[in-house]
């Protein structure tokens, strides 16, 4: 296990696609070439069943298991996060005891979401799961009902196994924690590079960089308006409708994956795959992952 300083000097991390196959179950086949994918790029670590690895349509045992894989498979080589977070506090304490029993680096760890608690219920969930082992909290309002307002956070940052913040309530929060010393990722892919090198963010954990892993090393390692400005539409496009389904989309054009959803998620619309298309296609081939854009063939799309 890495020691949380050194998993801060972390950049670029990925919040990895799960990728199944025709049947329906995962395709550790394609998960470790997208892995390696990631790893030839030059980023630092993966979210392994985060919300783009669909860690919510999973059973516990496959994602565990997804886990101890990736742990086994390129712990060597990259930070390993799981996604250990749950809205109950007994299920997220149990999958997080069993993800560092596995060798993960650290957990991302979330908000009860739809059962909303009180701010007290929220620090002692936290505090509950912050004792297991190093953790990212991970802030992201549009999908819990419920801001961690820094009023909530500060406190918790003092905690021995506190690693920071996977910050999607934008860049004035992010620089107001930096500037206290509290690490923070952007969790928002089209304010990251401003965050980066602007509000003195320590990176992104990024949805974007599955598609354009290279592309996205660049943003973080310097400063560059021009590659920012140029990926603004592609970012904008792969959360046309709610993440995972764009990049799900995307990494089944471009061929990197099986044409394979799990429900409830389907693909992007014929129009709005066509305009994916473009904007892929635009770029130079050997920044994509799989390679240039076709639309989906639905006749082999398979919805389980």
């Amino acid at each position: 296990m890495r020691s949380i300083q050194t998993i801060k000097q972390a950049s670029l991390i990925t919040a990895i696609k799960t990728p199944y196959q025709m049947s329906g179950e995962i395709d550790l086949l394609a998960y470790d070439a997208l892995v390696e994918t990631q790893i030839a790029a030059g980023v630092d670590g993966i979210i392994v069943g985060g919300t783009t690895g669909e860690g919510q349509l999973m059973t516990w045992e496959e994602h565990l298991m997804l886990i101890a894989h990736s742990v086994n498979k390129f712990s060597d080589k990259l930070i390993i996060v799981g996604n250990t977070g749950s809205n109950n506090t007994r299920e997220a304490i149990k999958a997080t005891e069993y993800g560092f029993a596995s060798g993960m680096d650290a957990a991302l760890q979330i908000n009860p979401y739809y059962g909303r608690t009180s701010d007290a219920g929220v620090v002692e969930h936290f505090e509950r799961v912050l004792e297991i082992g190093p953790a990212f909290i991970y802030n992201v309002p549009g999908r819990t009902g419920q801001d961690i307002t820094p009023d909530i956070m500060e406190p918790l940052a003092k905690h021995k196994h506190f690693i920071g913040v996977k910050e999607c309530a934008g860049n004035e929060r992010i620089a107001h924690y930096e500037a206290q010393g509290i690490a923070c990722w952007s969790g928002n892919d089209d304010e990251a590079h401003d965050g980066r090198h602007k509000f003195q963010s320590h990176g992104v954990i990024s949805v974007t960089s599955n598609i354009v892993p290279r592309l996205f090393r660049q943003l973080m390692d310097s400063p560059n308006e021009s590659l920012n400005k140029e990926l603004q539409p592609l970012m904008s496009w792969l959360f046309c409708e709610p993440n995972p389904i764009a990049i799900n989309t995307a990494l089944i054009m471009t061929g990197a994956v099986n044409p394979v959803f799990r429900l409830p998620y389907v693909p992007l619309t014929k129009a709005q795959q066509i305009e994916g298309q473009q904007l892929i296609n635009a770029l130079d081939e050997q920044y994509i992952v799989g390679g240039k854009a076709n639309l989906v063939d639905e006749t082999l799309l398979k919805l389980c």
